[in-house]
């Protein structure tokens, strides 16, 4: 049997991580989500780390440079439900730009519609980031 299937039929982790089944797994998803990258860094992956990181922050923006909308949470459209999921999804960015009170603007015109895309779509990235740290801090994922 191979190490994965071993793993996997015992539900040990594999390679014997002591940190892999506690609470860094779980930190390491709360600090990649609240801060783009950090989750990786917090595990020693520098430049992976770094470069999410930069990716995230130039996505979110170019999102306010264009004059993008941030979402609000509402009961209404679903796609403005949507919207908001996914610029939550940039954990500390959303803070800020609702505390500076930045891309609350309605969308006048195409560019603008183009920053919230930029926008969404960095908190969706910085999501997949996250869930990619759990999944390297639970030894479910090799580097």
């Amino acid at each position: 049997m191979t190490t994965r299937v071993q793993a996997a039929a015992t539900g040990k982790t594999v390679g014997g991580d002591a940190a892999a089944g506690g609470a860094f797994p779980a930190i390491a998803l709360l600090a990649g989500w609240l801060v783009p990258g950090a989750g990786h860094m917090v595990q020693g992956k520098w430049v992976r780390g770094g470069l999410l990181m930069v990716s995230i922050l130039s996505m979110f923006a170019i999102g306010i440079a264009l004059e993008g909308k941030i979402y609000t949470p509402n009961t209404g459209d679903p796609l403005d439900m949507l919207g908001f999921a996914g610029d939550l999804g940039s954990g500390v960015l959303y803070g800020l730009a609702r505390m500076f009170d930045w891309g609350h603007a309605t969308v006048q015109v195409a560019v603008a519609d183009y920053g919230t895309k930029f926008i969404v779509v960095a908190g969706l990235l910085n999501v997949v980031a996250a869930v990619d740290a759990h999944s390297l801090a639970s030894g479910r994922k090799r580097a």
